[in-house]
């Protein structure tokens, strides 16, 4: 570890550097492979389930369900990680969650009632692998001490940003191109592959505190959501999980109700665009004011973004927007992770960011249940008043506890950003 850390001590925070830390790679392509099915799981459930049952509130009953079962074992997958090692919990995780996609699939092909798919969606989602915060422990291993510690904070949010826009892209273009199932059936299949490829990197995980150790220590701990900057932020990204959601669900309706539902990869890769240019911004730019500034910044322009969506009704128009939102994704939820790094303690990270993405998740699920009950009733373009609605509930309650995402001991005016450069975080 200290050879790690000697060899970055010294060098220029940016991608470079970050990406020639000795052990980086062999964690780092292994990680990336593993945690696209995170963005395929629910999407991939939408579309089967619309595709054997012709509702999308269904479909989004069903893949809701998987959401929520995945945002409320998440901390617990991290806090088991922390406990046992990465290793101990993935390898029977992944494999529980293969059975589990391939029984969901198999109820869904075989028009099985809606209390067999809910049932079937449970385990589903519970055991989705918990790969982001995984990586990012690794990189807190490696990178104690080191000033590589913030770049490699944004290289992870910006890794996050292209998880979930390949995933969705990816699983669409499979259901809609190749067969309704086949988005589920390749999200096994990396999410099988992918981590047991990433466990089997023993040497870069950090080292388990062990049961004995735990329990010495339990009393000392502190749980990432007794931080209230935590609660602040899993709002936030709820809100944000709900434009995922919410645009999924409405794009996909869209194309089918103008008549092209194969334009749907093409409509939702305009948002990706988005995404990915601005995260890659994001993650380059050295910013001179505080993230708790930028993220009350950023979040309004979001909401704004999401505000003209269901007004759309020509293909250009509604690929332009969803672009345009997108970009408004990236500052917020890259500058929620960073947020992190200021505000919690270090044993308790890995469970802080469990959390924001398993809020993600939640709010992802929330958005295709609510969006598909309006399509339903209404029209698709109703489905696009849901990522307007979150954000906008979310943005209320960021404003009102705002002074939550100032750390201890840190001044008003240095969190303001005024005349000051963000100081490095090191774990």
């Amino acid at each position: 570890m200290a050879s790690t850390v000697n060899d970055t001590a010294g060098a220029r925070p940016g991608y470079g550097s970050l990406l020639r830390t000795r052990g980086a790679l062999s964690f780092l392509l292994p990680g990336f492979l593993a945690r696209q099915p995170f963005a395929m799981l629910t999407i991939g459930i939408l579309l089967l389930v619309n595709h054997t049952t012709g509702s999308y509130g269904t479909a989004g009953t069903v893949s809701a369900t998987a959401g929520v079962a995945m945002a409320l074992f998440a901390p617990q997958s991290g806090k088991l990680a922390d406990r046992f090692g990465q290793a101990a919990v993935l390898i029977p995780g992944v494999i529980v969650h293969a059975a589990a996609i391939s029984l969901l699939t198999v109820l869904a092909l075989s028009d099985a009632p809606l209390w067999a798919l809910l049932a079937a969606a449970v385990p589903a989602g519970a055991s989705t692998p918990q790969i982001g915060p995984m990586v990012r422990a690794r990189w807190a291993a490696k990178l104690d001490g080191s000033p590589l510690m913030s770049t490699a904070a944004a290289f992870e949010s910006v890794t996050d940003e292209f998880t979930f826009v390949i995933g969705p892209v990816l699983a669409t273009a499979l259901c809609t191109g190749v067969h309704p199932a086949a988005g589920l059936v390749a999200e096994a299949v990396l999410t099988l592959a992918g981590g047991l490829l990433f466990a089997a990197q023993r040497r870069t995980q950090p080292q388990p505190s062990g049961a004995a150790a735990d329990a010495a220590e339990a009393g000392k701990r502190v749980s990432a959501l007794s931080v209230p900057g935590v609660r602040v932020l899993a709002i936030v990204m709820l809100g944000i999980g709900t434009v995922f959601g919410g645009m999924q669900v409405s794009m996909t309706a869209f194309t089918k109700e103008m008549g092209d539902p194969g334009l749907n990869g093409l409509m939702y890769g305009a948002f990706a665009a988005g995404n990915m240019i601005a995260g890659i911004a994001c993650g380059v730019i050295a910013w001179k004011t505080s993230p708790q500034r930028r993220l009350l910044l950023a979040y309004p322009l979001l909401v704004l973004a999401t505000t003209p969506l269901w007004a759309a009704h020509h293909m250009v128009l509604l690929g332009a927007l969803g672009m345009l939102v997108g970009l408004c994704i990236a500052p917020s939820l890259i500058t929620g992770y960073t947020l992190v790094e200021k505000l919690v303690p270090a044993g308790a990270r890995t469970e802080a960011f469990t959390w924001l993405t398993g809020a993600v998740g939640l709010g992802q699920a929330a958005g295709a249940t609510v969006g598909g009950r309006l399509i339903d009733a209404h029209s698709a373009s109703t489905g696009f008043l849901v990522p307007l609605g979150g954000t906008a509930l979310a943005l209320v309650v960021l404003l009102a506890l705002r002074k939550a995402l100032t750390p201890k001991g840190e001044s008003v005016v240095a969190a303001r950003g005024v005349g000051h450069r963000e100081p490095v975080s090191v774990d």
